[in-house]
């Protein structure tokens, strides 16, 4: 983490784990963008940061995920603003409830465009910039519901699988020009997103985000937060799908 000195951005830092990772990184030292959608809340938690550090660290972005298109031109922006950026999380995402009988296209198109277009978009942005530098870090925020096709969220599963191959890409893509992409796979985490699921050993979001810097530290090319759920994705990719397709999980 030493040699990093240049810019963090954090996109989906208004709640939940990107708002962990930015405190942390904040605290750290480091300049962080935060990126999110919701304006009243992103502005709280930086006000709340830069408060409790005494100093202005990290810095508020208004940006939809979901619009594409914006951002190359807020990546151009941050780095005009507060210096190159070296450093990218991904952390933005979006659950919908669905129903056992919904079929919603647009709940599905908004899934796909936030979680694994939104990636693509700033994550692409960061690789134009750190491949000719031949320095950076992206670290990504997908699921262990990536793992299978599980019957309670089909496009939920399906957008975090896509942007897991992304990243494995763009990983296979990047690392002989010395730039690091960690794919993080969480399990159960408390977080906005998962309050009123009533998920059992689930750890906080500041946990979460300890362990994934300590993941990116180390150079890990996949890590799963905490570490416990590789064995247990590891159990269910391997029950056979005659046997999954009658299960709830």
């Amino acid at each position: 983490m030493s040699s990093r000195s240049g810019t963090c951005i954090v996109v989906g830092a208004s709640s939940g784990i990107g708002l962990a990772l930015a405190r942390r990184l904040a605290t750290a030292g480091r300049k962080v963008a935060m990126v999110a959608r919701r304006r009243a809340e992103l502005c709280a938690a930086v006000a709340t940061i830069n408060d409790a550090l005494g100093r202005a660290q990290a810095f508020a972005y208004v940006h939809d995920a979901g619009d594409l298109d914006a951002a190359e031109p807020l990546f151009a922006r941050i780095e005009q603003e507060l210096g190159p950026v070296d450093e990218l999380h991904y952390a933005a995402g979006i659950m919908p409830a669905v129903a056992p009988d919904e079929f919603d296209l647009q709940k599905d198109r908004d899934q796909v465009q936030v979680n694994m277009l939104g990636c693509i978009a700033f994550a692409n942005a960061a690789a134009r910039r750190f491949l000719p530098a031949r320095r950076g870090c992206i670290v990504g925020i997908s699921s262990v519901a990536q793992d299978r096709g599980r019957v309670g969220r089909p496009v939920y599963n399906a957008s975090k699988a896509g942007q897991d191959t992304y990243l494995e890409a763009l990983r296979n893509r990047l690392w002989r020009h010395g730039v690091q992409v960690t794919t993080i796979r969480p399990g159960f985490v408390e977080t906005p997103m998962t309050a009123g699921l009533q998920l059992r050993g689930a750890i906080p979001a500041d946990r979460a985000a300890e362990l994934i810097l300590r993941a990116r530290d180390r150079g890990a090319a996949v890590a799963y937060v905490p570490g416990k759920w590789r064995l247990v994705m590891f159990v269910i990719r391997n029950i056979p799908s005659f046997v999954f397709r009658r299960l709830s999980i």
